[in-house]
């Protein structure tokens, strides 16, 4: 099993580690089973099966993710909201829930919550 979320942020950088490593397995591990991602298109994936499928299709043929420029977490009890200004002006927003192990994991996922026009 890979290495998990220590803390909220942590998250994004796994997430781009695993992706230029064409992880998918590795990606669906950084979402909790229910999980909603919002993909650049709106479209809604839901649950760590469409997330397997998205994934695959995804990572195909995809240039190499550099890190976007993320905000400080902001928590709440178990729950935190992170987001990152990426490279290419967009803006993703995550919200992430704190496992009883103290990992955490993505709830909800938008990635272009804001697109550069």
């Amino acid at each position: 099993m890979p290495e998990g979320a220590r803390d909220p942020n942590d998250l994004e950088k796994l997430f781009v580690e695993r992706a230029n490593a064409r992880d998918v397995e590795g990606l669906v591990a950084l979402y909790e089973a229910d999980a909603i991602l919002v993909d650049d298109n709106g479209m809604e994936i839901v649950g760590a099966d469409q997330l397997r499928e998205f994934f695959v299709r995804y990572l195909h043929g995809r240039p190499k993710l550099v890190s976007g420029v993320q905000a400080a977490a902001l928590r709440s009890s178990d729950l935190a909201l992170t987001s990152s200004l990426h490279v290419n002006g967009d803006v993703s927003v995550e919200i992430a829930r704190q496992a009883p192990d103290g990992g955490w994991l993505w709830v909800i996922d938008h990635f272009a919550i804001l697109k550069k026009a």
